[in-house]
């Protein structure tokens, strides 16, 4: 018998009402017998998953007037019937890191997500579960809460993260199964059903369930404690240079959030994509209604065969858009944008200083009204600036805690 918050298992069989065909919640006296959680490292007592303390800058808008930005609690995208909960996220990592749920017992999503990339893949593409690559780059996952749109993959297809969680197991290349397929293999392990009874009150597991526990975990993953973090704790405004930084850094974040005037005489910033301090995709101001949150960034002038966005949507006013993760952890997340064309984030830079092309669809400051792409023509010592204001947000400490590590380790 084992104590895993406080949810004591034993040798009896544990029955609950199911459906035929999206649940299980029958165990045997035998399999329950033993410990469950042999193949597990979990703590006797949960991580805190719920109650992550966010700083003053998440709670509230601390940029000038001019930024028009509201807190980063604003944008988040829980849903009211899943709230993040300590035994939710709990059974939550068991599934994102377990590579039985897949259909050779290879792959999870952790296989593609991995802690030590920002859970992300350095891989250009990844795996799936017979070898074959996917159709694009893994996209990082943390701060995935605040993205006011709510919808997940680079195309959107996903119209919540819940939704977003369950795709890649029925993916034919990812991980090759049926939801029914899904909760058949979840049902065959020990110990599962007394974790779903901690987080949802009794042993049935259904694929609901499943995206619910995972949209929990990934939503804890909060970046607060990265070297931008700390050092912010030391002024009142993200404007302010910060003295735990060096001059590089002060003068990449001055970059990243001020103003400049591009080579076609519209000022435009970093930040007016990545808004906030975590970093994440905008929530504009329109008085129409959006299709998307997402932009295109002028990688290409024609899209021919990935048209972002609009392949979801089927507005041409869409094509050649994608969405966009926070940049928290951008540095260790090699290689970059939704194909992986970049390896270096000095490649990156040099995108936005002098490779911006006049895409259809190519957002403004970057291109004006006159049709005119603008450059930010960074010199040398500006763009070895934001490369190391960028590397201050990476974030060891969330990226090496227990709490979101391969709990089959």
């Amino acid at each position: 018998m084992k104590l895993i918050a406080g949810f004591f298992i034993s040798a009896i069989t544990l029955i609950g009402p199911c459906s035929k065909d999206d649940s299980y919640n029958a165990v045997s006296i035998d399999t329950l017998a033993d410990d469950p959680f042999t193949e597990l490292n979990l703590p006797d007592q949960h991580f805190n998953y719920a109650d992550i303390q966010l700083p003053s800058y998440y709670t509230s808008n601390q940029f000038p007037s001019q930024f028009n930005f509201e807190a980063i609690t604003t944008y988040d995208n829980t849903p009211a019937d899943n709230p993040i909960t300590d035994a939710g996220a709990t059974l939550g990592r068991v599934l994102f890191y377990d590579i039985k749920l897949s259909a050779n017992g290879t792959i999870a999503c952790a296989s593609c997500h991995k802690s030590e990339h920002g859970f992300s893949d350095p891989n250009l593409f990844s795996e799936g579960f017979e070898g074959d690559l996917t159709r694009r780059h893994s996209m990082g996952i943390v701060n995935a809460r605040f993205y006011a749109g709510g919808q997940f993959f680079w195309d959107e297809r996903a119209e919540t993260l819940e939704e977003q969680v369950l795709m890649p197991f029925q993916d034919e290349v990812e991980m090759g199964l049926t939801l029914t397929e899904l909760i058949s293999i979840a049902s065959e392990q020990a110990y599962y059903p007394p974790l779903f009874a901690e987080a949802f009150g009794d042993t049935t597991i259904t694929s609901d369930r499943i995206s619910k526990a995972l949209a929990q975990f990934i939503r804890s993953m909060v970046s607060i404690t990265s070297k931008y973090d700390e050092a912010r704790s030391e002024v009142e405004s993200p404007i302010f240079n910060f003295p735990g930084f060096t001059e590089l850094e002060n003068e990449g974040k001055r970059l990243f959030y001020l103003p400049r005037q591009l080579t076609n005489g519209v000022n435009g910033n970093c930040v007016g994509c990545h808004q906030t301090e975590a970093f994440i995709g905008p929530l504009p101001s329109t008085p129409g209604r959006l299709t998307t949150f997402a932009t295109s960034n002028g990688l290409d002038a024609t899209s021919t065969t990935d048209l972002g966005v609009n392949e979801a949507t089927g507005n041409v006013n869409d094509i050649g858009k994608f969405k966009f993760p926070s940049l928290k952890n951008i540095a260790i997340r090699p290689p970059y944008m939704h194909d992986g064309r970049f390896s270096t984030l000095e490649e990156v830079i040099e995108h936005y200083s002098s490779g911006i092309q006049n895409h259809q669809n190519l957002i403004s400051p970057l291109v004006n009204p006159d049709g005119e792409v603008g450059q930010f023509n960074f010199t040398q010592e500006e763009k070895d600036a934001l490369i190391a204001f960028l590397k201050t947000l990476t974030d060891e400490d969330m990226i090496n805690d227990e709490k979101y590590s391969d709990p089959f380790n």
